[in-house]
């Protein structure tokens, strides 16, 4: 142990004289070779493009509208000309990449149960090598499956549902919808029964597209509860028959279904191409704070989107490789996919259980799909244990000869700061991980200096950014003003950055939420016909034009795992309980779980306080450690009989010694809580319950 002890700062002495080495040796030509391409680009060097704005404002005022660099004069809105809705999007593509691989699926060599030494018993699988459509394979199976829905009884505008995990076959069905004018009504396959039910019964579908897994354990025992689905199709192979089902529901294999669309009447059968105007999906949220809300999104909304996206990923051509994980019933997956196939990419799909050689699901020794697959581009939410799997992977393949792999974080992250034009990152990123962008949704991640650097931080929308902590600027396809919030003390005229409500416009703006009037003020249309969308969301413009999240205007927070907690439904619930008179439940969008400022009842605490044998004064008391434990023990019990779920119940509390009035600035005359200003009263408790950040 001592002499690992020993041999670990010679290591990193050593790997630190390596990185020097390589970064000078390998400077002059990437200097050279570099400052020679981009002064004929005028891009200047990449300190420059780090400095340079990323967004104005294009009347001059604080509020904005704020536009991206280079889209100053119009907002764009369409990848090529003429591809304008999202069936020409793979038309276009499979004209020019015909031959090229387009959707892979990993072979599965072996399964087997592995018992750990707790005696749980785990699936591991063996994966074999990836198998792959050409574009115009999967055109022409898309196009087959689009006329056996017709042949079904599917109808131009009538919704049809997809409930399944992210694979080729979910890409393929959605094109087939696409094709035909189908809308395409997205559910999570981890939705829960009556969130399900909800959303069918909500779009009345006759016809639903899921998975044998998902048909067997989830949709079959809602199958009375939704009366008008007719027809379930089962992107499966086998088995063939599905006996069991309630009458007037069919059951039919994908496979079955391609051949009957081609069946020559079927074939023949006129489809009615999609308008951009058209309604492509009906994505329905996770319905956190109540039933699920279906978003409606055009073909035009989606060309915009993905032509903003499409601006941020440089050199995107046919010789990339995409990793699909994620979601596909989410905005981001299904966009992120469509970029590629509209630039030739192959798309290789994966899971979050075996995503890399460590994830779950793999078998020891064998290969997780980033070490087959070789990815160069993924999409990634701020999940940590997402981002601690691609950590891992990337760790595991940088550090072979370092034992200590914090050491060689800090190691590596130090010495690629130190780096102009970082020709050892580019070393790291592209020749050995083969990452070179990742896209990243939602909100900000705090992630570690190593995974920033190395994948150059095209995380938060902008080549050659490597901060952290912020949101970018607008895509090309967008514009974003700020509104005052008078209530929260937040406006445009705020010094040193403009802060403020964050409204978002453009052609990719959604069409609204799906029969559901009250939720659709949050949109509105501006005298030049544009249509703008308030996020609820508070930020603030730095000086270099990038976005910054700051607070919430709703009382609604996603945390880092994706779950959405109703911050106002918490309190409800936990002021029932005699040892609360007031409380603020807080949650950080870069964390795991809620925290609690709480105003205990003076009365119900000392009880528990001579029950604990805990002695002090009340303030003492409050400051007490121990006693906060004991609260919280109580708080947790009362959370559990209000039935709130596990992520929602605060995981850590501060007791206030000192009731919240009017006058102390921290609840409005009426008591309603002032957030803004109870954050920053508390904002060092925030950072302990927090760990210290």
């Amino acid at each position: 142990m001592k002499l690992k002890e020993d041999l670990n700062p010679v290591l990193l002495l050593l790997f630190q004289v390596t990185v020097w080495l390589y970064s000078v040796l390998a400077f002059l030509p990437s200097y050279l070779f570099s400052s020679v391409s981009e002064s004929d680009a005028g891009l200047g060097s990449e300190q420059e493009r780090a400095q340079r704005l990323k967004a104005r404002s294009v009347t001059g005022r604080p509020a904005g509208p704020y536009r991206a660099m280079g889209a100053t004069k119009r907002l764009v809105s369409s990848l090529h000309p003429g591809v304008d809705t999202l069936d020409k999007v793979f038309e276009d593509a499979s004209r020019r990449f015909p031959d090229r691989d387009c959707l892979g699926t990993r072979e599965v060599v072996m399964e087997e149960d592995e018992r750990q030494s707790n005696g749980k018993v785990f699936k591991k699988v063996i994966l074999g090598q990836y198998r792959w459509l050409s574009y115009t394979e999967t055109h022409k199976t898309a196009a087959r499956f689009g006329s056996g829905l017709a042949a079904l009884g599917q109808r131009a505008h009538n919704n049809i549902a997809i409930f399944c995990e992210t694979r080729a076959e979910w890409v393929i069905a959605a094109q087939a919808c696409f094709m035909q004018n189908f809308p395409l009504v997205t559910l999570y396959s981890t939705l829960g029964g009556p969130a399900i039910t909800h959303g069918l019964n909500e779009t009345e579908v006759s016809h639903i597209i899921t998975s044998r897994e998902l048909l067997e354990t989830r949709l079959k025992f809602i199958l009375l509860e939704v009366p008008r689905l007719q027809h379930i199709i089962v992107v499966d192979d086998t088995p063939t028959k599905w006996p069991g089902y309630p009458r007037g529901i069919s059951v039919h294999n994908m496979a079955t279904v391609q051949e009957l669309g081609t069946m020559p009447e079927n074939v023949s059968r006129g489809r009615k191409q999609p308008m951009p105007s058209d309604i492509a999906v009906i994505m329905y949220t996770s319905g956190s704070t109540g039933v699920p809300k279906g978003v409606m999104i055009s073909h035009s909304n989606i060309i915009a989107g993905i032509t903003g996206m499409a601006e941020r990923i440089p050199n995107l051509g046919e010789n990339d490789t995409y990793i699909g994980y994620l979601p596909l019933a989410h905005v981001l997956e299904l966009s992120a996919e469509l970029v590629c196939v509209a630039h030739g990419c192959r798309i290789g799909y994966s899971s979050p259980q075996t995503l890399a050689d460590q994830s779950t699901k793999i078998k020891k020794g064998s290969k997780g799909d980033t070490s087959v697959l070789q990815p160069t581009l993924m999409a990634a939410v701020p999940v940590r244990h997402t981002y601690s799997t691609v950590h891992v992977g990337l760790l595991s393949q940088t550090q072979t000869k370092i034992s200590t792999a914090d050491s060689l974080e800090l190691s590596l992250s130090l010495a690629l700061l130190s780096q102009d034009p970082k020709p050892f990152c580019d070393f790291i990123s592209m020749k050995q991980i083969g990452f070179h962008v990742i896209l990243q949704y939602s909100v900000p991640h705090s992630g570690s200096l190593f995974l920033s650097l190395c994948v150059h931080t095209h995380t938060h929308g902008h080549v050659w950014d490597y901060s952290t902590g912020r949101v970018g600027g607008p895509l090309v396809c967008s514009e974003i003003k700020l509104k005052d919030w008078v209530e929260g003390g937040y406006h445009s005229t705020d010094t040193p950055n403009p802060q403020g409500e964050i409204l978002i416009g453009g052609p990719n703006v959604t069409m609204g939420y799906y029969k559901d009037e009250a939720k659709n003020q949050d949109f509105f249309v501006d005298d030049n016909g544009q249509r703008w969308f308030c996020t609820g969301d508070i930020g603030e413009v730095h000086p270099d034009g990038c976005l910054k999240i700051i607070d919430r205007k709703k009382d609604l927070v996603k945390l880092q795992a994706g779950e959405y907690v109703s911050l106002g439904k918490v309190e409800a619930m936990l002021k029932n309980c005699p040892l609360i008179d007031n409380i603020c439940a807080y949650a950080n969008s870069e964390e795991m779980y809620v925290i609690g400022f709480v105003v205990p009842n003076q009365k119900h605490l000392l009880s528990l306080a001579e029950q604990y044998h805990i002695q002090g004064s009340w303030e003492e008391l409050c400051n007490n450690t121990a006693m906060e434990e004991v609260v919280l023990q109580v708080l947790t019990e009362a959370a559990l009989s209000a039935q709130l779920e596990r992520f929602e119940i605060p995981r850590k509390i501060r007791l206030s010694p000192d009731p919240w009035t009017p006058e102390t600035g921290l609840v409005t005359d009426a008591f309603k809580l002032k957030r803004q200003q109870l954050k920053s009263k508390y904002q060092d408790d925030i950072e302990r319950m927090y760990g210290g950040k």
